[in-house]
């Protein structure tokens, strides 16, 4: 039975996971992947499916990637799953019941990583994000940096079944991610006028490996869960400290306004 839902993604060399991907949302009514500049085997991979299309996109920022991938969609219902991803059996089957009641708007979807190799404990508290909505009423946010998501007009409920998520293979991934997000957050914060907080500096370390590993239960996933919630806890600090390195840059800048004495030539 085809599920009338479109599925979109956004992908950069997601070839280790696609077809684990692809295989998830074959029931489908069609799966669009707009591709940033892949040179691995993802064009390959996706033209194996019938229900997909795959075609360019220069990036354009997270939201705005995503948002142009939506606009693409042309069924009542959409999904989204990056590349590193896997729909489960669960959620598939419950995305059909939602469709076919027809009384909700979405649905607001706990995303289960795997670090280092090996899925998370069930009972560690997971993320969780709207990730299928009734299309005409979902949209993004393009003016955030990172961590985008769909803003849903209308009612939605928390999901049973999971999404998977695959991508986070090592350390180095998970901190080289870390430091890009950190930067578009520090960015995207200053922009908005927010000021450091000396005291958040400082605490912001210990509370958010707090909340990772007691909080959410990362200890459950022994040694991994104890690096993964120290990751988390620098990356809370990043943000924090490069939000602290943008107004030392607006001081200096200030400084030099206001030390420029007019010369004659500025008459």
């Amino acid at each position: 039975m085809t599920i009338a839902c479109s599925v979109y993604i956004v992908s950069l060399n997601s070839a280790p996971w696609l077809k684990a991907l692809l295989e998830s949302v074959r029931d489908f009514a069609e799966v669009i992947i707009l591709d940033s500049g892949s040179t691995d085997a993802t064009y390959e991979i996706a033209q194996q499916f019938n229900n997909v299309t795959i075609q360019h996109q220069d990036w354009l920022g997270y939201a705005a990637q995503k948002a142009k991938a939506l606009s693409l969609c042309r069924q009542p219902w959409a999904l989204n799953l990056d590349g590193d991803e896997k729909l489960s059996a669960e959620l598939r089957d419950e995305i059909q019941s939602v469709i076919a009641q027809n009384e909700i708007d979405g649905l607001i979807t706990p995303i289960l990583d795997s670090f280092m190799g090996k899925v998370a404990n069930t009972y560690t508290k997971q993320h969780a994000k709207v990730r299928f909505f009734r299309r005409e009423k979902g949209s993004y946010d393009t003016a955030i940096e990172a961590h985008e998501k769909v803003q849903v007009d209308g009612i939605v409920q928390p999901a049973r079944g999971v999404i998977y998520h695959y991508g986070l293979t090592d350390i180095s991934v998970k901190v080289d991610k870390n430091n890009r997000y950190s930067d578009l957050k520090a960015k995207e914060k200053n922009a908005k006028g927010k000021r450091p907080s000396l005291l958040k500096l400082v605490l912001v370390m210990p509370l958010v490996f707090f909340k990772s590993y007691v909080l959410r239960r990362d200890f459950l996933n022994g040694q991994r869960g104890f690096i993964s919630s120290m990751i988390n806890a620098f990356y809370a600090f990043l943000k924090e400290a490069k939000l602290y390195e943008y107004h030392l840059k607006n001081i200096s800048v200030d400084s030099k306004v206001l030390d420029h004495k007019p010369d004659l030539q500025d008459q």
